[in-house]
């Protein structure tokens, strides 16, 4: 709707994650790297958690759509199944006989098809998004079921991938042993501010944008401060923005319309914080006669809350975005 007023090509906020488009700072960079290296080292069970919206399924789309043939892959999304149905996902994905119900039968071809990857040079990647929703007893029979592949060592690896409530989940006595088979853990934390004007600056470009003064200064830190530097959340005020400013047939997005699009987003009845107010000179007040002054309320920059306080190394009054050759050097 508002692409071509921007002079945009695309929406370069869309909330379904798009491999395509991805910001890669050097923490992304280094959650794919040790992705990749749980595969090429065969490392059997990695741990990958970060806090909804930080990326994670985005991270998994990169990373299959760059294996090469020989990995043959097996990726459940919707994890919160029976052991029945994971039985039946495993089988439906790496092509074996449908799951009857019978488990020993499942596991005599299992192991077949285990014994034919290794005749083949083929390896095995078992991927779970959202795997804090496991149930214990899905886990414990993942953990079984790649006790059949160190028959044939190296054959199948199985990545864990979930909220930071997985490492709670996983805290139950009852799965230890797959505790202690667990051979790279790794945490994706919310963007700083600085990787925050980053990843705005970068998908704007990406899309087509050529305005380098879309957002204020005051609007991007704002934006910071709401969403935590999780980039779900970024997404979401800045497509709404967008559109607000696009509605107002404006040319820039300032702190105002920001307030405006938390205000928008927040559910009804939803407990939340009052959006910071945009700081205003105060007045001038009219001094009284006969030569007496009044003092003015005015409070010195380092009282005022921590959020109003631009950091002048971080934020000029205007973002100019990095040249398309500086991101495309970076990648």
């Amino acid at each position: 709707m508002y692409e071509s007023y921007f002079g945009l090509t695309r929406k370069p906020f869309d909330l379904s994650p798009d491999p395509t488009i991805v910001y890669n700072n050097e923490m992304y960079q280094e959650a794919l790297a040790i992705l990749r290296y749980g595969i090429a080292d065969k490392k059997g069970f990695l741990l990958l958690t970060g806090n909804a919206g930080t990326g994670k399924t985005t991270l998994l789309q990169i990373l299959i759509n760059s294996i090469s043939h020989d990995i043959r892959v097996c990726f459940i999304a919707n994890p919160k199944i029976s052991i029945n149905d994971f039985y039946y996902h495993i089988a439906h994905e790496f092509g074996l006989d449908e799951f009857d119900g019978n488990k020993a039968k499942f596991l005599l071809n299992f192991a077949a098809f285990i014994k034919e990857c290794r005749t083949k040079n083929e390896q095995l990647i078992l991927i779970i998004d959202e795997a804090q929703v496991l149930p214990i007893d899905v886990i414990e029979e993942i953990r079984l079921l790649s006790n059949q592949e160190y028959l044939d060592y190296g054959i199948m690896s199985v990545f864990l991938v979930g909220q930071p409530e997985l490492n709670e989940r996983l805290a139950d006595e009852r799965l230890l042993p797959l505790r202690q088979r667990i051979g790279i853990r790794f945490h994706l934390t919310p963007l700083s501010l600085r990787n925050t004007i980053e990843y705005i600056s970068y998908r704007l470009q990406k899309s087509g944008s050529r305005q380098s003064d879309l957002f204020t200064a005051v609007a991007l830190q704002l934006i910071h401060t709401e969403t935590k530097g999780i980039p779900r959340l970024i997404n979401s005020i800045c497509d709404q923005a967008l559109l607000y400013t696009f509605s107002e047939s404006r040319r820039q997005i300032d702190a105002k319309i920001i307030q405006q699009v938390i205000h928008s987003l927040a559910l009804p009845g939803e407990q939340k914080a009052k959006p910071a107010k945009i700081l205003v000179a105060p007045p001038k007040k009219k001094q009284p006669k006969h030569g007496l002054r009044l003092k003015q309320n005015v409070h010195p920059a380092n009282s005022l809350p921590r959020q109003f306080v631009s950091p002048p190394s971080l934020l000029p009054q205007s973002i100019s975005l990095p040249s398309k050759e500086t991101f495309e050097s970076s990648q």
